[in-house]
């Protein structure tokens, strides 16, 4: 009897240190919204499938995005992890919002994933256009760490070869979205963007 019982608390206590041991983990593993150090690994997309993917997307030729994907790895250092191809519509009068989709590829992804983004701003321009749009994505580890607020533009929006680009960061993670002719608005550009799994009508 005794021999029984101290099995049964063997066993009891084993489970106890397990939970113990996963509640104090936080979670964090299973959360892919906070990039911890040994999610930090992606397999990264070299300026040429970058520069083949976005000319497919955008419609044009591969002379024209390859300059501006030049300019964007030589001020990053580092290439990027992901990329998003899809399309936006945006309309200013003082005040601007901008709503788009995409598709989010990575290269240990077995398809593409869905993603939505919505913005305000303000700016000096009026009136309304639409473009797509090729964005590439650098320090994202994981799809769903696409899925949050980044505040603001760092750096200055600029032109090459027709192409707009400009950079929107948060938490590690920087976005450079390529947009073309009929979709630059660079005044528009300043602001705050909003990535999700679903389409808000609010953009903030």
């Amino acid at each position: 009897m005794h021999r029984r019982q101290l099995i049964l608390s063997g066993l009891a206590a084993t489970a106890g240190a397990s939970g113990l041991s996963a509640c104090a983990t936080g979670g964090q593993t299973a959360d892919p919204n906070y990039p911890i150090a040994s999610d930090q690994q992606a397999p990264a997309y070299t300026a040429d499938e970058l520069v083949a993917a976005g000319s497919r997307e955008l419609g044009i030729a591969a002379e024209a995005l390859g300059g501006a994907i030049e300019r964007i790895f030589a001020e990053q250092g580092d290439r990027p992890t992901a990329y998003i191809a899809g399309e936006e519509a945006s309309g200013a009068a003082g005040v601007g919002a901008r709503y788009g989709r995409g598709a989010l590829h990575m290269k240990d992804l077995s398809a593409s994933q869905e993603v939505f983004w919505q913005g305000i701003s303000i700016g000096w321009d009026v009136g309304g256009n639409a473009s797509r749009v090729f964005t590439l994505v650098y320090g994202l580890y994981h799809p769903d760490m696409i899925y949050r607020r980044y505040p603001g533009v760092e750096g200055t929006a600029y032109l090459v070869g027709g192409l707009g680009v400009n950079y929107q960061r948060a938490d590690g993670i920087v976005l450079a979205p390529i947009r073309t002719g009929v979709g630059l608005r660079l005044g528009a550009n300043v602001g705050t963007m909003a990535y999700s799994r679903q389409r808000n009508l609010l953009p903030f």
